[in-house]
């Protein structure tokens, strides 16, 4: 028998098609995309829609799969693309044969998602037609030209990001903020798009600053609100310590706003990190009205500071702040200088609750003999320091009066004047140079200087006003009792005492106002 050889022609495959004799029409859809909501855009949004149907509907060899749209969205990734998504998934689904789009960088604008994508259709035998660069991805040139082409792509939009980057960096440097405030607690804006005060809202954030100062929290503040069934500025019931750190750190509830805190580090991804002094930075002051005061807002930084700072003993250990009783943190060893801890423990099978040294507590009495208070003697000697204050009433209003008088320094306004000019001066010098291509770092030196300098002449004003609040409130308390203390009070003690030192023989009080004075034990 002679073996015969038949030659069966090879017969090219598109989409899911085996044979254009079995199924003579391919499932053709349409991809379209516009990057912006302008009026000019959405026409040619709608156009391309009108355009693609009639294209593919005119063609005896397509079928027509839809128009897959996406309106007013970037095209350097493709994940808030919905419509893109949706279409690759019928692709892959078997719905569709072909997708025509008029160019690349409709399609895509990133190398790598591009290449992704149409290798990824390839594999199904899909194939991709670009209009503009008359390219199908299945022909054998496809995959070089294309990637040329979606190269070219991604740069324009890399050139199209810096350019909003110079935008962005010459309104910055004219003191011109952008600030989303969907999310920013206390601040709307007018129909102008300038930022103003949502007063209920307000109320909140000063609830936030007057509660950290008087000692609560940051966690004591969030249960606070979530209590009150206050919500947050992204509209959740829940509170996060993080989110009232945010509120305490940030400038803009002072009236001012620090521009580029983050930047971006990839143009096709759209990650932003903290900007720690890679690109600049731009200060406003009086940006806007404030919610907080400045002397205010300086007081709430220096006590942040303060308690990430805590250190106490010999040792100068790290100790974490802690406000859940109103003593917790103000009360000292006089022997090793560590704070005391507040312990529930049982004696002789009752329960105590009991004030130990940290030192003692957590090494034992060879590290520390301190002795063991306990709350009710604790408590008592509070109620007869104050009791104290109130039988000394007039001897205690004019040192009150010395104490004020003590804070009065001389006047720095001048000198932050003075400040003010030469960073301004300085400022425009920079921006030349800077514009100029030529080394600025003397001057960026001498500016971070200044700024410094600056910020601690207002810190120290804040202080200033902080001991004479202090001052206030005691005096008003003079003014307003007439009668000694029966009972211990949390509140009275988070108001007026800064420090309680424990010896052997009496307690050692310390008053926010200045006061000090002893009780015997």
């Amino acid at each position: 028998m002679n073996r015969t050889v038949t030659v069966i022609p090879a017969r090219r495959r598109k989409g899911n098609r085996v044979a254009k004799e079995e199924r003579p029409k391919l499932k053709v859809a349409a991809y379209c995309r516009v990057s912006t909501d302008s009026d000019e855009q959405a026409t040619s949004y709608e156009a391309q829609v009108e355009h693609y149907r009639e294209f593919i509907s005119k063609n005896d060899e397509w079928e027509f799969a839809g128009i897959y749209a996406d309106d007013g969205i970037s095209g350097t990734n493709t994940k808030k693309r919905e419509e893109f998504n949706r279409l690759i998934e019928d692709c892959l689904l078997g719905k569709i044969d072909m997708v025509i789009t008029k160019s690349i960088s409709r399609f895509a604008r990133n190398t790598l998602d591009c290449l992704k994508y149409i290798r990824e259709l390839k594999d199904k035998n899909i194939a991709v037609f670009f209009e503009k660069e008359n390219i199908n991805t299945l022909d054998s040139k496809g995959e070089v030209l294309l990637t040329i082409m979606a190269s070219l792509a991604q740069q324009e939009s890399e050139s199209l990001s810096k350019n909003v980057k110079l935008g962005l960096q010459f309104r910055y440097q004219n003191g011109q903020i952008q600030i989303n405030h969907n999310r920013f607690l206390g601040y709307t804006k007018d129909e102008d798009g300038k930022l103003v005060i949502e007063p209920e809202e307000a109320e909140v954030v000063k609830r936030i600053y007057y509660e950290y100062l008087q000692g609560a929290s940051l966690k004591n503040i969030a249960e606070g609100l979530e209590k009150d069934g206050i919500l947050t500025g992204a509209g959740r019931k829940t509170w996060r310590a993080e989110t009232v750190r945010g509120i305490l750190c940030n400038e803009k509830y002072a009236g001012d706003a620090l521009l580029q805190k983050t930047y971006t580090v990839d143009v096709l991804n759209k990650k932003r990190i903290a900007n720690n002094g890679i690109v600049p930075q731009y200060y406003v002051e009086n940006s806007h009205e404030a919610i907080i005061p400045k002397n205010l807002f300086m007081q709430v930084q220096a006590e942040m500071q303060r308690r990430t700072n805590l250190r106490a003993g010999k040792g100068n250990k790290q100790r974490h702040y802690s406000s859940k009783y109103a003593l917790s943190g103000i009360v000292y060893c006089s022997k090793c200088e560590d704070v005391y801890r507040r312990i529930s423990l049982r004696n002789n099978g009752k329960p105590a609750i009991v004030w130990k040294c940290i030192t003692r507590a957590e090494r034992g009495p060879l590290a520390c003999y301190s002795e063991i208070i306990k709350e009710p003697e604790l408590h008592q000697a509070v109620v007869d320091a104050i009791n104290q204050v109130i039988g000394s009433r007039d001897e205690m209003l004019e040192i009150l009066e010395q104490n004020i008088e003590a804070t009065i320094s001389e006047n720095d306004e001048n000198e932050v004047e003075r400040i003010d000019e030469e960073l301004e001066s300085l400022q425009t010098e920079l921006l030349k140079k800077a514009n100029a291509h030529q080394d600025y770092d003397d001057l960026a030196d001498e500016i971070d200087r200044l700024r410094e300098e600056k910020e601690n002449i207002l810190k120290r004003q804040a202080n200033q006003e902080e001991v004479k609040r202090r001052i206030e409130t005691m005096r008003e308390f003079l003014n307003n009792h007439q009668e000694e203390l029966n009972q211990y009070d949390d509140q009275l003690v988070r108001r007026m005492i800064e420090k309680i030192t424990i010896y052997d023989e009496r307690f050692e009080f310390k008053f926010k106002s200045g006061i000090n004075l002893d009780v015997e034990r």
